[in-house]
């Protein structure tokens, strides 16, 4: 019986002990928590603000009348390629013409009229000279010279008058002249006729504002302009590098340098016209820079996606941005790195371009290393990372 029990102790025992080691062993054989990682490595990044533009001419003009009439001919149509001077509308000149003529004459009556007042300031001249050397005799009576004298100072004072309107007269006719000029409409610009507002036979009225008739435009370099937000547009400056693309074509870039950002909002001078305050909403200011369109492709109001470059880098190190941990006071990140075992191991990194998707590592980091940027979770299971590998 004491054999027994011995015996059966021992089994016991020995049991236990096997469940230990087993146990242990088991243990030792658990995975490393499963982290979602991604690996360092060289690639080109890029720091830009989005903006959406409009496209246009970098020059458009409206062309309007200075006078009014009716339009007699239009010399162009639309999408004709003009040259500066050339002739693109007319104006019927015959009121204006017949105003001119009048003037003319007008003129020529107080040319007329100077010419026999000035005689008749001789002869009036004449006779208060004469009449003032006769005087000191008691020839003639001081009757006598005083309306010769009167004579003479009104002839006088009429032939300055005349000489008065006829200047006017001058100017009336240089007016007419210049508004029967206006009657032949020329191109301001070398340009394209890209709209004809009014057609031949309508009358135009040029009272305060002059009516527009064509509008022209240099289609030859388009002007971008890029609504940036406020909280973007301090930012910007000009001579960076800008890009965009343009929604027919959106794997083709077109380049360009920032050429300025205008002071103010697009819609303040709408708003100081209506005297309203901004009240929750938006604002944007324009960016402006030009691209070169020599095949015209490019058309006025397109719309295009724009990029101004702030930073970029070609084949530095990165890692998404969802690698990065805590700032510290010295301006590093902390970074979760994998060891060979598959255990993370904290990390100080310095970092430089930052675009919100991927960052520049400049220290701390070697390529190839795999980062964590993810918890171990039960989803991990099914992503591209193995336990204690990469991505």
């Amino acid at each position: 019986m004491p054999k027994f029990k011995f015996r059966k102790t021992i089994i016991i025992l020995a049991l236990v002990t096997a469940a230990g080691f087993l146990y242990a062993a088991t243990r030792s054989e658990e995975a490393p928590p499963q982290y979602l990682t991604a690996k360092a490595e060289r690639s080109d990044i890029e720091n830009s603000v989005l903006a959406t533009g409009v496209l246009q001419g970098v020059r458009q003009v409206d062309v309007g009348a200075q006078v009014s009439g009716q339009l007699k001919s239009l010399k162009v149509a639309l999408g004709d390629e003009v040259k500066k001077g050339q002739w693109l509308a007319e104006i019927d000149p015959v009121v204006l013409q017949n105003s001119l003529r009048q003037a003319q004459v007008n003129e020529e009556d107080l040319i007329a009229k100077k010419e026999a007042t000035a005689a008749q300031l001789s002869k009036a001249k004449a006779t208060y000279e004469r009449y003032l050397n006769l005087l000191p005799a008691n020839a003639i009576s001081r009757q006598d010279f005083e309306t010769a004298e009167s004579d003479f100072r009104v002839e006088a004072a009429n032939l300055r008058s005349l000489n008065a309107q006829l200047k006017d007269a001058r100017i009336q006719v240089e007016t007419a002249r210049v508004n029967l000029g206006y009657t032949r409409i020329v191109a301001p610009i070398d340009g394209a006729v890209v709209g004809i507002v009014t057609q031949e036979g309508q009358t135009v009225i040029a009272q305060q504002l002059a009516p527009v008739l064509l509008k022209l435009a240099d289609l030859d370099t388009m002007t971008v302009k890029a609504q940036v937000s406020e909280a973007d547009v301090i930012h910007i400056k000009q001579g960076q590098e800008v890009y965009f693309t343009i929604l027919g074509e959106s794997d083709k870039r077109y380049y360009g340098k920032l050429r300025g950002i205008e002071p103010a909002p697009q819609n303040f001078l709408e708003t100081q016209a209506n005297n309203s305050s901004r009240q929750n909403t938006a604002v944007f200011y324009n960016a402006l820079f030009d691209v070169p369109n020599p095949e015209h492709k490019l058309r006025i109001s397109m719309t295009a996606q724009v990029r101004i470059v702030l930073s970029k880098a070609s084949g530095v190190l990165t890692v998404p941005v969802a690698a990065l941990g805590d700032k510290d006071a010295e301006g590093r990140f902390a970074v979760r790195v994998l060891d060979a075992q598959g255990l993370a191991q904290e990390r100080k990194v310095k970092t430089s371009i930052n675009n919100n998707v991927r960052v520049q590592i400049d220290d701390g980091l070697q390529e190839g290393d795999q980062v964590v940027i993810g918890e171990p979770s039960s989803a991990t299971a099914t992503a591209t990372t193995t336990p204690g590998a990469g991505a």
